[in-house]
């Protein structure tokens, strides 16, 4: 066959195939103009999803009427004059393609009066047929129809999800565009319905807590960070409110909502420990950085972008959230996650609980205590204070349950601990610190420890041979299929845990462990530790156990979870007391 030159229609169409892929790609290409246009207020129309008409009218600067056919023109845009223009590029289109794209795959209409002028003009493309440009009146601004969109390319068609579909899919797209742009106003029908509603110029946390759920406006916590010419401003969720999936997430780079897998791990290693893997923090995080640092055109739909300081860019969100997360009440409150209002101290079993002690206190005995059954006295402080601490046992009240739950009074209420959840994460973070000024203790065992193993299973421990040296295991190859521990860790020896059990559960992991980070792998070997060697539901705990575990509560970063982030508490406040006894 021979070599032809396509035809301008036929280039538009695969531009459009690129860059307009569905109703939400429209809605984001014409949004994104009426931006740079200086729109004040911005409203979307649907019809079944778009696919039958999708509108977007604005009040920005608008289009004179010779210029509209050059509007649709493929690559003609105001926004970029030379190549040198791409080095620092500050608005939000500036290829020149999508109202030409668009224009090739659907019945398209743009009306247009510039401000102070005593008419506009109005400008009609049939599927890439463009007709002559007439007068009309018309508001100030830009209106854009966009109808049957893909009407005449089944093929595309038959790949677009129901209206309802489509109109989730526009409203994301109009969600993350107006959480950049606070400053302007919005709205988004559905068949005459309102889906959204914003009004201009809100600040920042109004516009999220719109969007990101009125029911967070009380919890949602502030991040902010200036450094190395890199800022950061925006709202995350405590732990408690996190959710299955990245789509309540928003990723804003100067002003441009963006796709970035570096940032949302960067949001996941913040997180780390609070929230369970399978779940996403809610946040939404706004970065600015010279736009001569950034490539925005890497993706034809610019949701995609290449950063010059990737690595600077990652530091700087994991860092701001950590810091914003420090030092916050993270306990989330029961039947239902609310934001704890501060109560006066008020006594549920004759006397309120003062300040916990400041010093850091030891385990001694959780950490030295075996797993078999140890035989306890009474469970309630209350009832018998010859074990407790001095100076302490008379303010701190509490009593264990059903050998598996702590109940805590506190200011606000009840706390209720899951007992092996907290000695988990203490154990985590004391296996930290020690590992962080050294090797963690090891002792040698009287008679070797003979694990049978598989070969990829041995293999796989080989790789981590650096590791489980710092961990304080000591494995050398005894014959085929075997390996013989000679060292085990001190803490888990003392804590009764079964040693072969704890190297198969490692090997199981060590191909993973292998492919991660030299932090990752060992923090995730720590918690395997952890909690291996945490006391477990079921153990009846002393008094003394119980004073120690819930003091060194206080004295660990994290302790509302546990190393998996799970939590290792729940608030029962109060007020919900009252609710629940008729007495509010």
């Amino acid at each position: 066959m021979p070599i032809r030159q396509l035809s301008e229609h036929v280039v538009n169409q695969i531009a459009a195939g690129e860059v307009v892929d569905r109703p939400a790609s429209v809605a984001k290409e014409l949004i994104e103009n009426a931006i740079d246009a200086g729109a004040s207020r911005i409203e979307v129309d649907l019809i079944e999803g778009g696919l039958d008409l999708l509108q977007v009218r604005d009040n920005g600067d608008g289009i004179p009427p010779n210029e509209l056919p050059l509007a649709v023109s493929a690559h003609a845009t105001s926004k970029v004059v030379d190549v040198d223009d791409l080095e620092g590029i500050a608005t939000m289109g500036f290829r020149g393609e999508a109202l030409a794209s668009i224009a090739s795959v659907s019945r398209l209409q743009i009306t247009s009066r510039v401000p102070g002028t005593p008419a506009g003009g109005r400008l009609v493309v049939d599927h890439g047929n463009t007709r002559q440009v007439e007068p009309c009146g018309a508001p100030e601004g830009t209106c854009v129809e966009v109808g049957g969109l893909f009407a005449r390319v089944p093929a595309r068609r038959k790949f677009m999800k129901t209206p309802r579909g489509e109109t989730t899919r526009v409203r994301r797209v109009v969600r993350d565009l107006a959480a950049a742009h606070p400053s302007v106003g919005f709205t988004l029908r559905s068949n005459d319905r309102v889906v959204l509603e914003l009004p201009g110029e809100q600040t920042l946390r109004d516009r999220c807590v719109a969007l990101l759920g009125r029911e967070l406006g009380d919890v949602l916590i502030d991040v902010e960070s200036h450094r190395d010419g890199v800022t950061l401003s925006g709202l995350i969720g405590p732990p408690d409110t996190a959710r299955p999936g990245a789509t309540h997430q928003i990723v804003c780079l100067n002003g441009r909502p963006i796709v970035d897998r570096s940032i949302r791990h960067a949001m996941r290693e913040a997180y780390r420990g609070l929230i369970e893997p399978s779940r996403s923090p809610v946040a939404a995080l706004f970065l600015g950085v010279d736009p001569a640092r950034v490539d925005v055109n890497v993706h034809p739909a610019k949701t995609e972008v290449r950063l010059r300081d990737e690595r600077l860019i990652f530091v700087v969100v994991r860092d701001a959230i950590k810091a914003a997360l420090e030092g916050r009440d993270l306990i989330p409150t029961l039947p239902t996650p609310r934001p704890n209002v501060p109560q006066e101290p008020r006594a549920l079993f004759g006397s309120g609980l003062a300040a916990s002690s400041s010093q850091s206190v030891s385990m001694p005995r959780l950490e030295q205590r075996r797993s078999q059954p140890i035989a306890l006295d009474g469970r309630d402080v209350a009832g018998d204070d010859s074990d407790a601490i001095e100076g302490v046992s008379a303010t701190l009240r509490f009593m264990q349950v059903h050998d598996a739950w702590l109940l805590v009074e506190d200011e606000s209420g009840i706390l209720i601990v899951d007992q092996h959840a907290l000695h988990e994460r203490v154990m985590f973070e004391r296996l930290l610190e020690r590992l962080q000024s050294g090797d963690l203790p090891s002792q040698r065992l009287m008679v070797p420890i003979v694990v049978d193993l598989d070969s990829t299973a041995i293999e796989g421990l080989e790789k981590l041979r650096d590791l489980i040296q710092r961990l304080g295991v000591d494995l050398t190859p005894m014959g085929p299929g075997q390996l013989a521990l000679h060292a085990a860790p001190v803490l888990l020896i003392e804590r009764g845990v079964d040693l072969a059990r704890f190297i198969e559960d490692l090997s199981q992991s060590a191909a993973a462990l292998h492919e991660a980070d030299t932090e990752t792998a060992l923090r995730d070997v720590i918690d395997m530790m952890a909690c291996k060697a945490a006391i477990k539901a079921g153990d009846r705990l002393t008094q003394r156990e119980l004073q120690d575990l819930l003091e060194a509560r206080d004295a660990i970063e994290r302790a509302s979870n546990c190393p998996h982030g799970r939590p290792t508490t729940m608030r029962l406040t109060l007020d919900e007391l009252e609710r629940r006894f008729g007495r509010s």
